[in-house]
């Protein structure tokens, strides 16, 4: 055999053999992709995303839509090739498993935590753009959970309505915390509350709640390194109630990133004319309460995938910014924005047609 031949047979059986290898050798990453795009003025599955009642709503054309991510589940195992071919690729994103995954978060526990977050990002969408509006919403500082084993277990539950804690009034979350680390532990706290059995059936009725019942709790040290701040072992959160029904129908999605084009695509439905002027805008970013703007992971898959179904303008926190600019799709315009009230203005000039108006992003931020 001629030693080209030789050698070109050699190199080929080489590489099959390291083909065949980088196959069966599993890598600890996992993969992410661009994901569905949904347009929040829209239908999805068949019914419309945002569906309100007891309130009058208006038609609204052109797409405010909100982006995903897809990525590869917590129980799959990645081959070498699939880790060079995720490396190669433009319209994807490999990245260590433990950065989806962290602590050995199975599949289930990642779910499960996604959805919460996606519940709590629509109803801080709801709270932030009926206050766009001047709508009023009634809110309340909730026990949100309680740890097991702790001193609260029994004692507080959820959805119990915190009034006061030593008898100063709680008016944020935040106020709870602060309350209770004034004591050491092994101090008396109390707590005065309405049980959440009562909040419930008041809503029910329309009512307010006024019953109150104080509870007496001895606190415990922190379990955090080094730590010596008094616990009572829940979480604080807040409760809100609607003027009238706001219902986001999304399944298959988690996360909070959809606030920011929830709360827009709610605005929208609410007042005459269209926001977009007709216009492909999609966008991401969480929204809290008072309507600011966080950051979101993914940022650039998420581009990718709405200018692939047709985008002009992305609504991008500011936070994500210079990774957005860093590599933007042709034809798309990255709209900076950190409040939803930025996400407004901006709208007002890409309805109007003044593009030359909009804080674009750039690698800077």
């Amino acid at each position: 055999m001629p030693r080209r031949t030789a050698t070109m047979l050699a190199s080929t059986l080489i590489l099959i053999a390291l083909l065949c290898a980088g196959v069966f050798i599993k890598v600890p990453y996992s993969e992410m992709s661009p994901g569905p795009t949904v347009n929040t003025l829209g239908e999805h599955d068949g019914e419309p995303v945002l569906q309100i009642s007891g309130r009058k709503t208006y038609p609204a054309t052109g797409h405010l839509n909100m982006t995903t991510v897809r990525v590869t589940s917590a129980d799959y195992n990645m081959n070498l090739v699939e880790a060079v071919y995720g490396w190669l690729a433009h319209d994807n994103k490999v990245v260590p498993h433990d950065t989806l995954y962290p602590d050995g978060k199975t599949e289930q526990q990642s779910t499960q935590e996604n959805a919460e977050e996606f519940s709590q990002s629509q109803e801080s969408a709801k709270v932030a753009a009926l206050k766009e509006l001047g709508i009023p919403v009634r809110s309340w500082v909730i026990v949100s959970t309680v740890v097991k084993g702790s001193p609260a277990e029994g004692r507080l539950h959820a959805g119990d309505v915190i009034k006061s804690v030593d008898g100063t009034a709680v008016k944020a979350p935040e106020d709870v915390a602060k309350l209770v680390t004034k004591h050491k532990p092994g101090e008396k706290v109390v707590f005065t509350v309405v049980p959440a059995k009562e909040q419930a059936a008041a809503e029910k009725a329309g009512k307010t709640a006024t019953a109150t019942t104080d509870v007496t709790i001895t606190t415990a040290k922190s379990s955090d390194s080094g730590a010596s701040r008094a616990i009572v072992g829940i979480s604080a959160g807040t409760d809100h109630t609607f003027p009238f029904s706001i219902d986001i129908k999304l399944a298959d999605v988690g996360g909070p990133s959809a606030g920011l084009m929830f709360a827009l695509g709610i605005v929208d439905k609410l007042t005459p004319g269209d926001l977009t002027g007709g216009k492909f805008v999609a966008g991401t970013g969480t929204i809290d309460d008072s309507g600011t703007v966080g950051p979101i992971g993914g940022i650039e898959l998420k581009t990718i995938g709405a200018r692939e179904k047709g985008a002009q303008y992305f609504l991008t926190p500011k936070d994500n910014c210079a990774a957005a600019a860093k590599d933007t799709p042709e034809g798309l315009t990255l709209v900076k924005v950190n409040t939803i009230d930025d996400a407004m203005n901006a709208l007002k000039d890409i309805s109007s047609g003044k593009p030359a108006d909009l804080p674009k992003c750039t690698t800077k931020g």
